[in-house]
């Protein structure tokens, strides 16, 4: 048997080494926060979605008594892009969230395990990879590519 070594490419930085459009990217999924609806974990996650048309589609969690019922914030910038402008393929996504106490998170959150897949799922219906940008107040992760998140993904591009 032979042990596979995988390495996913995950970069951590500051804001400020960013290019200003991943920066007003992360302000724009840190200003969808304000817009979740959250009342039973208190986690209110805001995305901002950059399509290559320039469009930027904003998403944010929206919880429902009837669990499973409510769409994590990625999701619901992902499928209002798919609604909205289907030939215009995502490159970007940007993710924030705030804490139980209203605060922005100290570290950055990743994606659910469903989202992820809807994510490669993107990724191999527009055959690109969407960089992501995970904010956290003390740093900010990049990666190219969901499958840095999910390296033996269920479908390839």
């Amino acid at each position: 048997m032979k042990e596979l070594h995988i390495h996913p490419a995950i970069y951590e930085c500051q804001m400020d080494e960013l290019t200003a459009d991943e920066q007003e990217l992360l302000r724009q999924a840190i200003a969808s926060t304000e817009n979740s609806y959250a009342p039973y974990s208190n986690f209110h996650v805001g995305a901002a979605l950059l399509l290559d048309d320039g469009t930027i589609m904003p998403g944010c969690n929206q919880e429902n008594a009837a669990f499973p019922a409510g769409l994590c914030a990625e999701r619901a910038a992902i499928f209002a892009a798919g609604a909205q402008k289907p030939k215009a393929a995502p490159v970007m996504l940007a993710i924030a969230a705030r804490d139980t106490k209203g605060e922005l998170t100290k570290e950055p959150v990743s994606p659910c395990g469903t989202c992820r897949q809807v994510i490669i799922e993107t990724e191999t219906r527009h055959q690109h990879p969407v960089r992501l940008l995970l904010y956290g107040q003390r740093c900010v992760y990049v990666m190219d590519g969901i499958r840095q998140l999910m390296p033996l993904s269920f479908t390839e591009f």
